[in-house]
């Protein structure tokens, strides 16, 4: 009777810290880009930068990209995203630019790293001098970017449709962001 009773109370506690406790992701999120030329998704590296992972997931979740444009694109170099007044055409002079080019929100820490550089398909959070003001601008890396490791956090990588950023131009449209289920 006590055997039993104790295999009840293990069997409880497990299925209440089952219920109770906030699951803990079983993969990276993975994030898929729908342009105005096509497709590509990028894989997420929460362990090394958590933060900024769970930031741009969480814009992401709530459409915050949806209708933007590409405010960068340079050949070689990078595309950029992430200025919610690229969605009118009109401020296409500020695009990229000032207190409006982003959520409002930063991370609040730099999450550089040693291990995630920039390789082609590298995606990063842009800021303008401080990464942990970082906020909402995404880069991708067309090439290899020696020179941006160690000052911007990489936070991912694509790992399909690596040909899509390769043909954005400044303008082009993101149609909508999402976690990939």
């Amino acid at each position: 009777m006590r055997a039993a009773g104790a295999v009840g109370l293990v069997l409880g506690s497990l299925w209440a810290a089952s219920v109770w406790l906030p699951a803990q992701p079983t993969s990276a999120p993975v994030i898929v880009v729908e342009t105005s030329k096509g497709t590509f998704a990028f894989e997420t590296y929460p362990a090394e930068a958590p933060k900024t992972v769970m930031h741009v997931v969480e814009l992401v979740t709530r459409g915050f990209y949806d209708g933007q444009r590409f405010h960068r694109a340079v050949p070689g170099f990078v595309i950029q995203w992430g200025d919610p007044q690229s969605r009118d055409e009109s401020k296409e002079g500020l695009w990229g630019r000032g207190p409006a080019a982003a959520s409002g929100t930063p991370v609040g820490s730099a999450e550089l790293s040693k291990r995630r550089i920039h390789t082609k398909g590298a995606v990063a959070l842009a800021h303008q001098g401080d990464p942990a003001l970082a906020d909402s601008q995404l880069y991708v890396t067309l090439a290899k970017r020696d020179e941006l490791n160690g000052k911007y956090a990489v936070f991912g990588h694509v790992i399909d449709g690596l040909d899509v950023p390769e043909r954005i131009q400044r303008g082009d449209v993101i149609l909508r962001m999402y976690v990939k289920e």
